[in-house]
């Protein structure tokens, strides 16, 4: 998929990473300019989760390695949480930890049970430098440390063992996308 203009948003739709590509399993640089490139990189962030119905997206999922991840996502009580992060750090991850469904933009079409903590705080700043902390529980507080591991490298297989792990890598070298069939 080549970078596009999304109808009615001034935002690019970006070609998306998938499993195997080498961005994805490396740890991001922080963001050190917060100019006009930063702003229109997170605009063009929102503009392809949403082409693309996800509730998050890291930088590296569109083949940028910097700091950087966007999310409107509902939490269990289906309270939505919008916004963006640039240079987010995971300072909590705690509580029961729960096995749920747990999928990936750079891994379409694959689902997988996945261990994540039930609850998240991710401490960052803005694309204006501002400091912001989000708290998460539930479904949103997975999509926050799902969204934090992406920039460290770990793709969500990563965290899966046995058979699960087994599942969901067969199913991704099978998949139409997969590179080399």
């Amino acid at each position: 998929m080549r970078n596009r203009p999304i109808p009615g948003s001034s935002g690019l739709i970006r070609a998306m990473s998938l499993l195997g590509d080498p961005v994805l399993h490396s740890a991001c640089e922080p963001v050190t300019d917060f100019g006009h490139s930063l702003a229109r990189l997170v605009e063009d962030m929102y503009a392809t989760m949403y082409a693309a119905q996800g509730v998050g997206l890291a930088a590296n999922q569109v083949g940028v390695a910097l700091r950087v991840f966007v999310y409107d996502c509902p939490d269990d009580d289906d309270v939505r949480h919008l916004g963006h992060l640039v240079n987010p750090k995971l300072v909590e991850a705690d509580g029961i930890t729960v096995r749920g469904p747990e999928g990936c933009l750079s891994l379409p079409g694959i689902e997988a049970g996945t261990p994540r903590f039930d609850r998240a705080v991710v401490e960052g700043v803005t694309v204006e430098g501002e400091p912001v902390r989000v708290t998460g529980t539930g479904f949103f507080a997975r999509c926050l440390q799902h969204e934090c591991d992406h920039l460290e490298g770990t793709v969500y297989t990563d965290r899966l063992t046995g058979l699960r792990r087994a599942r969901a890598l067969r199913a991704a070298r099978r998949a139409p996308w997969a590179t080399g069939g």
